[in-house]
């Protein structure tokens, strides 16, 4: 079950909590509030007779009833509805209460009314499923909060471990050939195919090493993103067809100098120009541009490609998701991992559609004071 699922069933159960919360308290206020106009109907009753009462053993006993109520805010008004009298009331206060009224005989010709408002348990009562539904919404937030971020370290330490192991399982096998490249070298040294055998070694050892340096501390240097840029389009250009072209006019004479390290953006930059071929059938074009503001450097990558379609775009940074037939689908996670999460920058699909093409947006930052 996948921690999606895992929320959304925590929520439903935190709704039907507070559903069944708000049902129960609702009824138990309902009664309270019958309970509470029940003692008022006696409470008004005993002040009735106390005003005709000529018994001191009824005065005293009608009285008792009357101090029993100390709870529930009462008025007693005029016939214009001016309060002549109150009792748990808040000083200050002069208006009617909401329930009642009662009407109270004083005399053939005056009428006098009681009023009242809910007790202050009554009241705090219908705010408990509130109360309620704000503690379960904080203990879901915290949850899920804490989920993600278990999650995240997690996927942290994945991705780490798997750098560092991959970098090490690199290391034998080419020091290996290495050995028998110097060997051959030297053996066979006007062979053609032992400088390009050198070169192939040296792409893994650079290979090995962007794999070593995603898992360590970011090492970022002021540097001029141009040249970056150019090394890895220099290197696609001799390894694809000579149907797609790469327009990138816009970088001569430029100088755009941003946080980085060359290594592991060069590669960034190469996975995203070997997405943008394998998206090309045919003829095409990728074309770069580039734009800036105060704090950061843009530079965007867009391919004449098929496009994608909706449910790709949401899956295309999820780690195993891949639209070609043979792949691994970790080529753009680990791009957005190496700018967002080395360089403290933005990888974003800026705009794609289906039969015209998609352009990536790489958000790098400027050193302070640049």
């Amino acid at each position: 079950m996948s921690n999606r699922q895992i929320g959304t069933i925590v929520l439903v159960i935190a709704m039907i909590i507070v559903a069944i919360s708000v049902l129960f308290t609702n009824n138990l206020a309902r009664a309270l509030q019958a309970e509470e106009q029940k003692n008022m109907a006696v409470w008004a009753n005993a002040t009735q007779q106390l005003i005709v009462a000529d018994d001191e053993a009824n005065i005293d006993f009608y009285l008792s009833i009357i101090e029993k109520n100390t709870t529930i805010p009462v008025y007693i008004s005029d016939e214009a509805g001016n309060v002549l009298s109150s009792r748990n009331v808040p000083e200050g206060k002069h208006t009617l209460g909401k329930h009642g009224p009662i009407e109270l005989k004083i005399d053939e010709s005056t009428t006098q009314y009681i009023t009242w408002d809910d007790s202050s348990l009554l009241t705090r009562l219908r705010y408990v499923p509130y109360a309620q539904f704000a503690l379960i919404f904080i203990f879901i937030a915290v949850a899920v909060i804490t989920m993600l971020t278990g999650q995240r370290s997690e996927e942290n330490r994945l991705w780490v471990g798997l750098s560092k192991e991959t970098a090490h399982q690199l290391g034998t096998p080419i020091s290996s050939l290495n050995a028998w490249q110097q060997l051959l070298a030297d053996k066979y040294p006007t062979d053609e195919y032992v400088p390009q055998m050198k070169g192939d070694i040296e792409r893994l050892q650079m290979i090995a090493d962007r794999f070593q340096k995603i898992g360590s501390e970011p090492d970022l240097k002021a540097e001029n993103l141009i040249p970056v840029v150019e090394k890895a389009v220099a290197y696609m250009r001799a390894r694809m067809s000579g149907r797609v072209q790469i327009n990138d006019r816009c970088l001569q004479g430029v100088n755009r100098v941003v946080l980085l390290n060359a290594p592991l953006l060069q590669w960034v930059i190469e996975n995203i120009l070997k997405n943008a071929v394998d998206a090309i059938s045919g003829d095409g074009t990728i074309t770069f541009q580039l734009h800036e503001n105060e704090h950061d450097v843009m530079l965007d990558i867009t391919d004449t490609g098929k496009g994608m379609d909706v449910p790709t775009q949401r899956r295309i940074f999820e780690p195993g998701f891949t639209s070609k037939q043979r792949g691994w689908g970790l080529g753009l996670p680990l791009a957005k991992r190496i700018v967002e999460q080395y360089h403290g920058g933005k990888l974003l699909l800026k705009s794609t559609q289906v039969g015209v093409g998609t352009t990536f947006r790489i958000i790098l930052k400027k050193p302070e004071n640049s």
